[in-house]
Formats: structure tokens, sequence, C-alpha cells
């Protein structure tokens, strides 16, 4: 029997539940896969706890990467044998298991040179700091950004990235280890929230000016912080809410710190073109072969212990990437 985590009513980590699973033949569009990792990524508390709606019960997770062991009728992009990764949303949940079935469209065949650990901790950070760096807003050498949660799986990836487009990056953090990190990995300045106050030292970092671009996975914590850390016009990306869903507010209030632009992005929207988002992929993937991007998984979990990798999520004590090894 393959074996998955799933939940039956949405609330705390206890809720997950470790069970033996059956998986049937493959149907049309299907593709039977055999993971390897699993990516473990603060959106599957979502899913758990409700913010995001789930009918039940239901598989937990949306990124994994294995061998295809067999596809059914129509499938055409893969084929038995095939390394592959995927990540999603709603339809690809379900990845916290050992095997299981899975529709083919989001299958990416994995290139040799990555290995499958490296890409379930990266498919969807990866493919999210691609369109974050690449879509989201014309760069040019010198802008300056400010990058929250700096030291997890996404900040690590876009501060590198950064990096490679000649922007300098300010990042918030939460602890004076997670602050190291964040340098290590191409952070020019880093604010420790817990003690400093992140507008004021984004001014002081730029001169009054504020930064061109802030991206915000905190949410309600952050987004009075995050606009006025902005310069006229700057634009304010909203990719998370870890503290909470921002408040209603009026939009002249955007007028009223600077005719700022505001963002909520979503990366299903990104990747939902089969060539766009194998270019980014293929992007992300070249990056990371030829060692320009590094991956830190620096948390790994067996897939019985689901409980306590949500646990430590929660509770801010994870760094880089973390995943399941199957």
């Amino acid at each position: 029997m393959a074996k998955a985590v799933r939940i039956y009513e949405k609330g705390g980590p206890e809720m997950l539940r470790y069970e033996d699973v059956e998986v049937p033949e493959p149907g049309p569009g299907q593709v039977h896969i055999r993971h390897v990792a699993v990516g473990l990524n603060y959106a599957d508390t979502y899913f758990r706890n409700g913010t995001y709606p789930l009918p039940m019960p239901n598989g937990m997770g949306v990124e994994a990467s294995g061998v295809v062991l067999s596809v059914g009728e129509g499938v055409t992009n893969v084929k038995p044998g095939d390394r592959v990764t995927y990540t999603g949303f709603i339809n690809t949940l379900g990845a916290y298991s050992t095997e299981r079935l899975v529709p083919a469209a989001p299958l990416i065949k994995l290139p040799e040179t990555i290995a499958f650990e490296t890409a379930a901790a990266m498919t969807m950070r990866g493919l999210t700091s691609a369109y974050l760096m690449r879509r989201i807003y014309p760069f040019q050498p010198g802008d300056t950004i400010l990058l929250h949660a700096a030291a997890g799986g996404v900040g690590l990836i876009i501060s590198q990235w950064a990096k490679l487009l000649g922007l300098n990056v300010i990042g918030t953090v939460s602890t004076d280890a997670k602050a190291e990190i964040a340098r290590a990995h191409g952070c020019d300045y880093t604010i420790n929230y817990s003690c400093e106050d992140v507008p004021t030292r984004v001014r002081e970092i730029t001169g009054g000016g504020g930064v061109a671009v802030v991206f915000d996975s905190v949410g309600r914590d952050t987004f009075m912080g995050s606009l006025d850390s902005l310069k006229r016009r700057g634009l304010m990306v909203c990719v998370g809410t870890a503290s909470g869903t921002i408040p209603p507010f009026d939009p002249q209030l955007l007028a009223m710190k600077g005719s700022l632009y505001m963002t909520r992005p979503a990366l299903a929207d990104y990747i939902a073109d089969p060539a766009e988002k194998a270019d980014l992929a293929g992007e992300i993937f070249d990056h990371i072969a030829a060692g320009r991007i590094r991956i830190e998984i620096n948390q790994h979990y067996a897939l019985q212990d689901a409980v306590q990798a949500h646990r430590d999520l929660e509770a801010r004590k994870t760094t880089g990437s973390s995943i399941f090894i199957i």
C-alpha cells in the first residue's frame, strides 16, 4: 500500500493523518508517479487551517518530484521512466504521499542536472522567484528592493537572483542568525524586525528615497510598513499572508503615500501557459545547474513527521527550503 498524509477537518497540525492509501490505474490525462521527495511549503498550512477552503477529506501538499510509473489515455507530455517534478494548486493536492495519481498537465520533465531533492525543494519556490524577478517589474541595475522573510526558501532564491540582475537587496529577518544567512545569499542589508523599525531603517539605507519594489510574504503585520518603505510610484507585491490576510483599505491610501502600485499575484496565473511555464522553469534550472543560484535544503523530514514539520513552519524555526524524503 502507498502512504499519504490526509486531512479530514480544518485546524492545527494535529489534524494531519498519516495513513495507507490505494492508488488505482491512471485514467485519461492522469499519470501514476512514485515520489522521491516532496516539497513542504508555508502555503500548505493555509490548506490545513482553512485559509484556502477545501472539500474534506483531502490530501495535502502541492509539490513533489519522482519517476513516472505509468500513464493514462491521451498523455503525451511524459512517459514511464521519466524524471519529473510538479507544483500547482488545487489540481495537484495530494503530494504528501509515497505514490499517487496526478494530472499530466502540471508535470515538468526534470533535467539530469537537477536532483530529485533539489527539485522538490525549489519547483514552487523557483517558479515563484522566476515570475517575480522576470515578469512583475522592469528591473534596472541599481534598483533597490525590500524583501521580507529574506532567509526563507523564496527569499534566498530571490536575493541571489536579484544580485544577478544588479539589484540592491534589503532583507528583513526575525533573528540575527537568519540575518547572517540572508547576507550570505546576496542581501546587501538586513533588518531585524524584532528590534528595528523597518520603514525607518529603509529610509536610512536609501537616503530617504525608499525602495522600488517590496516583496511582502507576511501580509497583515507588515502591510503598512511595506507601503511606507516604497519610493514614489513604487510597487507593492503581496506574495503571501503568513501573519494573516491584509484588512480592507481605501485605495486612496496608495495615492496619499506616493501614487503607489499594488499587485497580489498568484503562481498559477504565471504558469498557466505551457510555453511560459517552460521558459520560467528553464531559466531557474539553468541558474541552478550553473551554480549561479544555490538551493538550501535546511530541513529534512520523514512523511510520517508531517505534524512536526507544520509546527516548525508556523513557529518560524525553518530557514531555506524544507522537504520530505520518501
